[in-house]
């Protein structure tokens, strides 16, 4: 799935004669953001498209040769110089005021785009543009955190990268043993849930029959994958990850199996970090095994809970169940001891079911970020699985709770509007059940005469 080879030295050639026309020379002044941002000026006022490609070029050449510092003040550069011009936009807004129509509309339209969305798009021209402004995107979001003034920067990254990587221009590739070697070793890599630590490992999970991986791919990106999914055919929903990882197991003919669980997705890429891929890789992998598999029936996941340990950790103040667990937990090795593991299950799976029902964001959204996704496509929350996974990440991160998500294909729509209006949670009636009952409310004394009668 290499670029076209023609194609990447047809934009080479004519960026070549583009800089011979410009005199673009790299030494003609000092690599700075300030140098840049003049060359971006260049490139969003030059015509031809000769000249454009090769000041796109230069431009993110230059920019790889950029150290830290330099990185971070051409952000402030593009969010400085190339955002909106106000006055321009004003004038709009009153031209469309006298005259709201199309024409009008359409021009307050083109007034409100920041110039960075214009110079983004010219950058991508470059060869090999699209792959360094997703670079140029993860150096940005790790600025964030310490520098919040660059997320309207971030936002017209987004908004064009949502564009560039929609649906419509990714490729699905199965990956198995035969796949290269340079994007095995990548998936290796890039694996984000379970780590896979050798090649046999690796091997285990991809090469037999009831074992698939699906990956999806840009063109422009050549073979980096974007975002993979592990499958597992079974013939039921799982309740932990070492049955499906054992390196002795059954093996299920794929033609016999009834569920395929999606046991993990990873994203590859940091600099598309929110582009979302995850919705369609998983409804193009369950299309494409429904028409080949006609025998599955289900579709769930065995999915982790990153962020229950730290919040079970914030109630232990006004949850006494959660100081509870937290001592329990607090013994090293307590997963190992049989009876410690009854006592942590009674207290932890009432608390799992506030977590993954009640619990939300300040902004009102379901807290757990891997629940937002399966509930965002329409998935139901059909199982908590206690000690799912005992490896010392998952201790750490859940005290080893794992989920199922169940993609049942008549409920997704619904699920998904009730999820995307209300942000209600499809969960199982199993589920449900194990909240912790309300407390019923004291009764109220009996009045003295009445206490008399009872007593006598």
């Amino acid at each position: 799935m290499n670029r076209s080879p023609f194609f990447a030295d047809l934009l080479n050639t004519i960026a070549d004669r583009g800089r011979m026309m410009l005199n673009l020379v790299r030494g003609d002044e000092p690599v700075s953001a300030d140098s840049l941002g003049r060359l971006c000026a260049r490139l969003l006022s030059s015509q031809g498209e000769a000249s454009g490609v090769a000041y796109a070029r230069e431009i993110l050449e230059r920019w790889r040769t950029l150290g830290a510092d330099g990185r971070l003040a051409f952000l402030h550069v593009l969010r400085d110089r190339f955002g909106t011009d106000h006055a321009k936009l004003a004038a709009a807004v009153d031209a469309y005021r006298a005259a709201p129509d199309d024409r009008s509309a359409l021009t307050l339209h083109d007034a409100a785009e920041p110039a960075r969305q214009e110079l983004l798009r010219r950058l991508n021209l470059a060869p090999g543009g699209i792959e360094t402004l997703v670079r140029m995107r993860q150096d940005l979001l790790a600025r964030l955190p310490t520098s919040p003034d660059l997320a309207i920067v971030d936002a017209d990254f987004t908004h064009l990268l949502s564009s560039w990587f929609n649906r419509g221009f990714l490729v699905l590739r199965r990956i198995d043993w035969s796949t290269p070697a340079n994007i095995l070793e990548k998936i290796i890599r890039y694996e984000a849930v379970h780590a896979i630590h050798t090649w046999d490992d690796l091997r285990r999970r991809i090469e037999p029959d009831d074992r698939l991986c699906y990956a999806f791919f840009h063109p422009q990106l050549g073979d980096e994958p974007l975002i993979f999914v592990e499958v597992a055919l079974t013939r039921a929903m799982p309740t932990t990850i070492a049955e499906l990882l054992a390196d002795e197991r059954p093996l299920v003919q794929p033609r016999q199996a009834t569920t395929a669980v999606f046991y993990s997705i990873s994203n590859c890429q940091e600099g598309l970090r929110g582009i979302s891929f995850g919705n369609f890789l998983i409804k193009q992998v369950v299309e494409d095994l429904r028409r080949d598999l006609p025998g599955l029936t289900d579709f769930v996941t065995l999915s982790p809970v990153p962020g229950f340990a730290r919040w079970l950790a914030e109630q232990a103040e006004t949850i006494p169940s959660a100081a509870e667990v937290l001592d329990l937990v607090a013994n090293q090795g307590w997963h190992a001891d049989a009876a410690m593991r009854d006592r942590v299950g009674q207290a932890l799976l009432p608390l799992a079911a506030q977590y993954f029902l009640e619990a939300r964001t300040a902004s009102g959204k379901v807290i757990d970020p891997v629940a937002r996704f399966h509930l965002g496509n329409g998935a139901r929350l059909e199982r908590i699985d206690l000690f799912g996974d005992l490896s010392p990440r998952a201790l750490r991160q859940a005290h080893g709770l794992m989920v199922n998500y169940r993609y049942k294909l008549d409920d997704i729509e619904k699920n998904h509007e009730l999820y995307a209006a209300r942000n209600d949670v499809a969960a199982a009636p199993a589920v449900r059940r194990l909240l912790p009952k309300p407390a019923r409310p004291a009764a109220p004394p009996l009045p003295a005469a009445a206490q008399t009668r009872r007593d006598a």
